[in-house]
């Protein structure tokens, strides 16, 4: 038994943050942010709209792209690091709003790199024949943990959700594997230290529910893990880089991505780069470009796909896929 991403869908929020807007806010320039990350505008969400809201619509894209009802689904998985709150997990609220009972739902922590944690996880639980089809969300609204007086940080995040519908299947196509790797060694490098159990948010001042990150570090380790991960995979697999038809990269920088090109001798051309449209939307990136690249034609039925990310945690990993 194999898995198979059958269906897929994405929701980014209608308010558009060019580089513009943000050259108002802090000492920086359009110029700037986009020769350093690649980014020329991101979404944001407003007022009371949370990850769940995202996560649902991205839901429904998928559900219908696949041709499954809500009531078909086994397992509500979602990757996130904006919980709607603390608890219950965003994946039961998603769960509700889908209208399913009884269906078992839960969130996985792994920052940007949670979409492939969710993958190898949905494509585990197919293997076993505990569940035959899963839905799987990536979303994140870092925007709302954002500080924008922090030019570090305030022009790489955007939100969004993307979602895919994974079912098992007796094919010799689907899900090929997943590597998976972490170093909580290096946590401090990504992170927001208040909000839980550390510094609770009745203790916590304002500055310290902002997201912290250590970028020239992080940019060093993101660009050695990725390629790790790749060649990791592609060994355990046997399939040569020259097979890959497409890489997926989470939309962290684009000088990461063009980094990690040159290292892989890969054709920068077969790599799929939508971040000056979205930002870096977390556990959303993968899926959300995925999303688009299969209504861009650019992944067609038989093509071997890659996905790679690297987030906090540290965490990193790939996936691949025969189309």
């Amino acid at each position: 038994m194999q898995s198979r991403i059958i269906g897929t869908g994405a929701c980014v929020p209608d308010d558009v943050l060019t580089n513009e807007a943000i050259e108002r806010l802090v000492d920086t320039s359009d110029e700037w942010i986009v020769s350093r990350t690649g980014i020329r505008e991101r979404r944001r969400t407003g007022g009371t709209e949370a990850s769940s809201d995202l996560a649902y619509k991205a839901a429904r894209y998928a559900l219908r792209d696949a041709g499954v009802k809500a009531g078909e689904v086994d397992l509500v998985l979602v990757a996130t690091t904006t919980p709607d709150m603390l608890l219950p997990s965003t994946a039961c609220i998603v769960q509700d709003r889908l209208g399913l009972k009884n269906v078992p739902a839960f969130d996985l922590s792994a920052a940007c790199t949670g979409f492939i944690y969710g993958l190898s996880t949905a494509d585990a639980f197919i293997r076993s024949g505990a569940y035959g089809t899963i839905l799987l969300i990536g979303v994140d609204t870092l925007t709302k943990f954002t500080d924008y007086g922090d030019r570090t940080t305030c022009v790489i995040f955007g939100d969004g959700a993307g979602a895919v519908v994974v079912k098992a299947i007796r094919e010799k196509r689907g899900v090929i594997g997943s590597m998976l790797y972490a170093d909580g060694d290096k946590w401090d490098y990504i992170y927001v230290p208040a909000g839980g159990s550390r510094i609770p948010s009745y203790a916590a001042d304002k500055t310290t529910w902002y997201l912290r990150m250590k970028g020239h570090d992080t940019f060093k380790v993101a660009v050695r893990g990725l390629e790790q991960a790749i060649i990791g995979l592609l060994e355990r697999y046997r399939v040569p880089i020259e097979d890959i038809d497409i890489v997926i990269p989470h939309q962290a920088n684009v000088r990461i991505i063009e980094a990690l090109t040159r290292k892989l001798g890969y054709p920068p051309e077969k790599v799929f780069v939508n971040i000056q449209k979205y930002g870096n939307t977390s556990a959303a990136s993968i899926p959300i470009a995925l999303d688009e690249a299969v209504r861009q034609g650019r992944i067609k039925s038989g093509d071997t796909v890659l996905l790679t990310a690297f987030g906090s945690g540290l965490t990193w990993g790939a996936s691949l896929i025969k189309w």
